[in-house]
């Protein structure tokens, strides 16, 4: 997980995610996109493709990438364990407000 968290941590590293999500670009596309150097890029996705978050595809001597959205899925699974409590509490916690404003109108009407 340490590696995704550390792949991630990098602001064009994440763009470059967001850029393939659900499509597949060529490493010259990826690095068109950027300013800067084609090497720096191909640097960024050889990380992003050892943290499992990327996969490389050859086709002649062109290099595709496409997001591996279950690279992400240990890091999900953690912080999922965070928000999942937080969640079903605020859940609870609206409910409880809603039925407070239910009994309050009612009081009222009546």
């Amino acid at each position: 997980m340490q590696t995704v968290v550390d792949a991630i941590s990098e602001p064009r590293r994440r763009e470059i995610l967001r850029l393939i999500q659900g499509r597949e670009l060529a490493a010259g596309q990826i690095a068109a996109r950027f300013d800067v150097t084609r090497p720096t890029i191909s640097q960024h996705l050889t990380v992003l493709k050892n943290a499992g978050l990327v996969s490389e595809r050859r086709d002649g001597t062109r290099r595709l990438y496409r997001t591996r959205p279950e690279g992400l899925t240990e890091l999900q699974s953690f912080l999922d364990a965070f928000w999942g409590d937080s969640l079903e509490r605020l859940k609870l916690a609206v409910e409880q407000e809603g039925r407070k404003g239910r009994v309050a109108r009612a009081a009222e009407s009546n």
